[in-house]
């Protein structure tokens, strides 16, 4: 679900089934021509739907970060830190166009980039999201 789908009284009642936290990255440069950033989002709109459709339950996406600058790792990292210190148990970050990185997102739990997911021939790029979703959900946190 997206943030803007609650209330104060549905979040309140309903807080503890939403774990996750869905932030999604378009990584704009300001450069882009109107129809290059429309494209922009169309795609990571696109690339949200694998996560928050299946998953509508328990994960609530959050304002996109849209643009990217100099410190843009930092304040991701950043909005992550934010975000599970306000309840969220988990926090994914998610980019359709920008090659990102856990290793760079450390405050991530998990980094869904399109740019560097590979799909096995024999499974759908869905299966495969929908599996390293899991996965995280089932790593034990210390």
């Amino acid at each position: 679900m997206k943030f803007s789908d609650f209330d104060f009284k549905d979040w309140e009642k309903n807080r503890e089934f939403f774990d996750t936290c869905l932030l999604p990255f378009t990584g704009l440069s300001a450069l882009e021509s109107p129809p290059e950033a429309a494209g922009a989002l169309e795609r990571l709109r696109d690339f949200m739907d694998l996560v928050e459709v299946p998953f509508q339950g328990r994960v609530v996406t959050y304002p996109a970060l849209q643009y990217m600058g100099e410190e843009y790792i930092g304040l991701i990292n950043e909005l992550c830190r934010k975000v599970k210190s306000s309840g969220f148990q988990y926090a994914i970050v998610l980019s359709a166009d920008i090659s990102l990185s856990g290793r760079e997102i450390v405050e991530s739990d998990l980094v869904l980039s399109l740019p560097n997911i590979v799909v096995p021939s024999h499974q759908r790029i869905n299966s495969v999201i929908s599996g390293k979703i899991q996965e995280m959900w089932q790593t034990v946190k210390e």
